[in-house]
C-alpha cells in the first residue's frame, strides 16, 4: 500500500502562483509514476501533469503547458506541482496519484490522495 498526502492548496488571486506537494509513504520502494489530477464541481477528473520514476518523462495537459512544472524527489518521496499564472479556470480539487506508468486515464492509477483545494479568484 501507498499513502499519498497532498498539501499546498489555498486561495490565490488570478495571476498568482501555488506550489502543491504530495508526500508518499508505505511501499515507496516501488517505482511508481506519479501524476496530478484535478476535478472541478460538475466536471470529470482530468490530468494536469505526470512524471516518471526517473523524472526522465513528463506529461502536461494542454491547458497548463507553460504554466505548470511537475518534479519529484525520490529520496524524500515527494512530488511537487508548481503552478504559475493561475486563472479561475484552474479552480478545482487537486489530487496526487501513483501508478505503474504515465497515463491520462484516472482508472490506471493505483493510489490516490485525498486532494487539496485550489481556488483562484478573479
Amino acid at each position: 500500500q501507498v499513502q499519498l498526502v497532498e498539501s499546498g492548496g489555498g486561495l490565490v488571486q488570478a495571476g498568482g502562483s501555488l506550489r502543491l506537494s504530495c508526500a508518499a509513504s508505505g511501499r515507496t520502494s516501488v517505482r511508481f509514476a506519479m501524476a496530478w489530477f484535478r476535478q472541478a464541481p460538475g466536471k470529470e477528473r482530468e490530468i494536469v501533469a505526470a512524471i516518471s520514476w526517473s523524472s526522465g518523462v513528463t506529461y502536461y495537459a494542454d491547458s497548463v503547458k507553460g504554466r505548470v512544472t511537475v518534479s519529484r524527489d525520490n529520496a524524500k518521496n515527494t512530488v511537487t506541482l508548481q503552478m504559475n499564472s493561475l486563472t479561475p479556470e484552474d479552480t478545482a480539487l487537486y489530487y496526487c496519484a501513483a501508478g505503474g506508468s504515465i497515463t491520462a486515464t484516472p482508472d490506471r492509477y493505483d493510489y490516490w490522495g485525498q486532494g487539496t483545494q485550489v481556488t483562484v479568484s478573479s
